[in-house]
C-alpha cells in the first residue's frame, strides 16, 4: 500500500470497519462537536481491543484552539492516560492569544522528549501567519504529522496552498496529512506534489453523517485511490 490513510473513529465498530477497509491508522475522538473533542479514557481501551491499527487520540476539551493553566494540567493527565491504555500517539494543537502556535502549552502536554509520534491538528489553519507557524513546527519534539486543509475552511479552498507548500518545502512535504473536506479529486494533485498522508471523516460514512458507522467499502475505495495516486516510497 502506498501512502497513509487515517480514518476518524468514534466507536470500536468504526475502528473495526476502518481496518477492514484498509486504513492505516485511527484518529479517535469522543465527539465531533467543534470538529473533534477528547474521548473518555475507557473508550481508548475499547478501541484498542477492537483493532490492531495504530491509534492517535484527540487531546482537546473545548471549542477553539486556546487553553489555560488549569485545563493544561487536565489535558496532560488525559494524554498520559490515553498512552497507558494503548494509544500509539496523540493529536493536538494549541494557539496563543496572537493565534500563533503556543509552544509552551504543546510541550507541557507532549513533553520535551516524547516517546511517541503525534499530530499537530488543524489549529495550524487558523494561525495568523501559516508561514510563521510552519517555521515553528520543527521546534516541536516528536511531531511527525500535521493535519491541514491549507485553509481554515476546507481542502477545496486550501488546495493551491497545500500543493505550493509541499512542492517548495521538504519538511512540509513530509509532514502534511491532507484533511478537512478532502475530496477524491484533490488526491492526484496532492500526490503529485509529494503529499503521502490523507485523513478521512465524513467521506467514509453513509450519507456523510457522523451518526453512521464507518463503511468499510467506502474506506476501501479511498484505499485504492491513494494506492493508485501515491507512488511507492523510493528505496535507498
Amino acid at each position: 500500500m502506498n501512502g497513509l490513510l487515517e480514518v476518524i473513529a468514534r466507536h470500536p465498530a468504526d475502528a473495526e470497519r476502518a481496518q477492514e477497509g484498509g486504513a492505516d491508522r485511527i484518529e479517535l475522538v469522543g465527539s465531533m462537536d467543534y470538529d473533534g473533542l477528547s474521548p473518555e479514557p475507557a473508550l481508548v481501551g475499547q478501541v484498542r481491543r477492537a483493532t490492531t491499527l495504530p491509534i492517535r487520540v484527540m487531546v482537546r476539551l473545548r471549542d477553539g484552539f486556546g487553553t489555560d493553566g488549569g485545563e493544561v494540567v487536565r489535558l496532560r493527565g488525559l494524554a498520559e492516560e490515553y498512552l497507558m491504555l494503548g494509544a500509539d500517539g496523540l493529536v493536538l494543537g494549541f494557539l496563543n492569544a496572537h493565534t500563533e502556535i503556543d509552544v509552551d502549552v504543546v510541550l507541557s502536554i507532549v513533553g520535551e522528549q516524547p516517546g511517541h509520534g503525534w499530530t499537530f491538528h488543524r489549529a495550524i489553519d487558523s494561525c495568523i501567519s501559516t508561514d510563521r507557524a510552519w517555521r515553528t513546527l520543527p521546534q516541536l519534539p516528536g511531531l511527525d504529522q500535521v493535519l491541514t486543509a491549507g485553509s481554515a475552511r476546507s481542502v477545496t479552498e486550501g488546495l493551491d496552498d497545500l500543493v505550493a507548500r509541499a512542492t517548495a518545502d521538504p519538511f512540509a512535504r513530509r509532514m502534511i496529512m491532507a484533511g478537512g473536506g478532502l475530496s477524491p479529486e484533490h488526491v492526484p494533485w496532492l500526490a503529485r506534489a509529494g503529499v503521502r498522508a490523507y485523513h478521512l471523516g465524513r467521506s467514509v460514512r453513509p450519507d456523510r453523517s457522523w451518526k453512521a458507522y464507518v463503511d468499510a467499502g467506502l474506506v476501501r475505495s479511498w484505499r485504492k485511490l491513494v494506492n493508485d495516486s501515491v507512488p511507492p516510497e523510493p528505496t535507498a
